[in-house]
């Protein structure tokens, strides 16, 4: 989930009032009028990328302007070297929050404007924290992303409310309870919601050196994992994410951890389940990561103004057209609050996981938490929390400093 690569191939569509227009670079397809052109890339589903062609040619007939979208598949190295050849975009949309870092790094951020957005009207702040860095933002929340309990409704009647009740559930009956042991983005879920951390500080403003992989609470959560495997033997130690999907799908297990993603699979299939937020540990909400896909605007666009003009129409008037061809957890109140949420029997449980989620780090230096945490799969064997819990804080800080060099 995590690593996205960013995209830059030129399937474009340009929208210039009624008009599309062909492929090239934006002086070659610029319209005939006194307007502007705008190029938008995007990282979105296709019914998504239809939405945002829409809303641009509704603007292009209000502006006066040509709107070029085009679909990214490309690597950050292509749109570094398209952007600082002034054939990069204006408008970015799609883009994995925990991708803005190296944006950022490489000067193609623009900071947005005071008063352009209401931060009042999302769903938290954490969506706003997630493209801050140094207490500015750099990109606008579109969608979030968070993990929920997925429950088999044949097999359990309701939702465990605490982490130890749903265990001892698991373990009736052969219930069952399973997830992805290898991925941290989900072990690291239950690490945090036992008290361990993985930087000191908030969005924006991390302290690298503040390393909380190792501290009291990160070895319960590390023994908690392990007594998965070895003391409830609820997971063998090789479990991967397909096999406990699978499992779930099949009906083995009464309880899977994973994000909207894995929906359709489970209805295609018939599968009787529902959608919860994850119970408590310790008697506080589970703090699972939050992800936020984002929008930006770059910071080599010669038609800032315009860019962010045209980014605010998108945002204040597709966000539940946007929802319902993406199925992504809304960020807007307005959107969360409507019909189409209220209609949708799963949108609910990721919604109010996501407003306990903590914002995965949006810096550089994740790069080398994702290498380091592959080591808490050595617990499924037998090695001790405390043990696991050294090391991976000693490779993360090794790893820190080789991306230094």
């Amino acid at each position: 989930m995590v690593k996205k690569k960013l995209i830059a191939c030129l399937m474009a569509v340009a929208v210039t009032g009624s008009l599309f227009v062909g492929c090239g670079s934006s002086s070659e397809n610029a319209s005939s009028t006194d307007g502007k052109e705008i190029t938008i890339w995007t990282k979105v589903k296709e019914d998504e990328m239809k939405v945002i062609e829409d809303s641009a040619k509704k603007w292009a007939e209000d502006t006066g302007n040509t709107v070029k979208v085009v679909n990214d598949e490309g690597e950050f190295q292509d749109y570094l070297q398209a952007a600082n050849s002034s054939k990069g975009p204006d408008v970015y949309i799609g883009m994995p929050h925990d991708n803005l870092a190296s944006f950022k790094e490489a000067g193609l951020l623009e900071e947005v404007p005071d008063g352009i957005f209401d931060k009042d009207k999302y769903t938290s702040e954490s969506v706003w924290e997630a493209t801050s860095f140094e207490g500015k933002n750099y990109a606008v929340p579109l969608a979030q992303e968070s993990v929920a309990l997925f429950y088999n409704k044949d097999k359990v009647k309701e939702v465990p409310k605490t982490m130890d009740d749903l265990i001892k559930v698991a373990k009736e009956n052969d219930n069952g309870f399973q997830i992805d042991l290898g991925n941290f983005y989900i072990t690291g879920g239950i690490i945090q919601s036992y008290g361990g951390y993985i930087f000191g500080g908030k969005s924006g403003n991390y302290d690298v050196k503040d390393i909380g992989l190792a501290n009291a609470g990160a070895q319960e959560g590390y023994q908690f994992l392990q007594d998965l495997v070895l003391k409830d033997k609820l997971m063998p130690a090789d479990i991967t994410g397909d096999i406990a999907s699978s499992n779930f799908k099949d009906g083995k297990s009464a309880f899977y951890i994973s994000g909207p993603w894995d929906v359709a699979q489970f209805e295609k299939a018939g599968l009787n389940f529902g959608v919860a937020k994850i119970p408590t540990i310790k008697g506080g909400d589970y703090k699972s990561f939050l992800g936020v896909q984002t929008a930006m605007v770059s910071s080599k666009s010669q038609n800032k103004d315009l860019s962010w003009d045209l980014l605010k129409h998108i945002v204040d008037n597709e966000g539940e057209a946007l929802l319902k061809a993406g199925n992504r957890i809304p960020v807007l109140k307005t959107v969360a609050d409507s019909q189409t949420v209220k209609d949708n029997q799963y949108f609910q449980g990721f919604i109010e996981q996501a407003n306990s989620a903590i914002p995965m780090p949006n810096i550089l230096e994740m790069q080398a938490v994702w290498n380091a945490t592959s080591q808490i799969t050595r617990l499924y064997k037998g090695e001790s929390p405390e043990t696991v819990g050294k090391d991976v804080v000693s490779a993360i800080e090794k790893g820190i400093q080789a991306q230094g060099q």
